[in-house]
């Protein structure tokens, strides 16, 4: 397993993580299977998306924003972050993302995105390789 760390810039951040992915396919001489990505955080989560258009990521973190308000007098948790947690239930943890000669197996207009919900902090991203290698 490999860990990895992710910078986020604000509070909510999508953070495209596919090239830091296909960096590490390399390294490792990865040819063909599937990597399962995980994000060990519960303020964070991970998500496969468009990365053609920006307006995408603008309107999930809005829509997010509408379902689950940073401020709303109702919560509980004494942090104070409840919405982050709630928003990175709602994405998930884990994504995984299939592998063929040596190459992450995404969509035309695909991205792999660490989605960030109580930052800017630095994530890790863990990432499990199973498959075959070429050594």
């Amino acid at each position: 397993m490999l860990q990895l760390e992710v910078q986020t810039r604000g509070r909510n951040d999508f953070v495209p993580v596919s090239a830091m992915v296909q960096r590490q396919l390399h390294g490792l001489g990865w040819m063909t299977g599937t990597v399962t990505l995980f994000v060990p955080h519960t303020t964070a989560g991970i998500t496969i998306q468009e990365n053609a258009d920006p307006d995408v990521l603008r309107d999930m973190e809005y829509c997010l924003e509408r379902m689950v308000p940073w401020e709303d007098g109702a919560y509980r948790h004494f942090e104070g972050n409840t919405a982050a947690h709630l928003k990175a239930s709602l994405l998930g943890a884990s994504a995984h993302v299939l592998v063929e000669n040596f190459e992450i197996q995404l969509g035309r207009w695909q991205e792999i995105y660490l989605a960030e919900f109580d930052g800017p902090r630095t994530r890790q991203l863990w990432a499990s390789f199973q498959g075959y290698v070429r050594r």
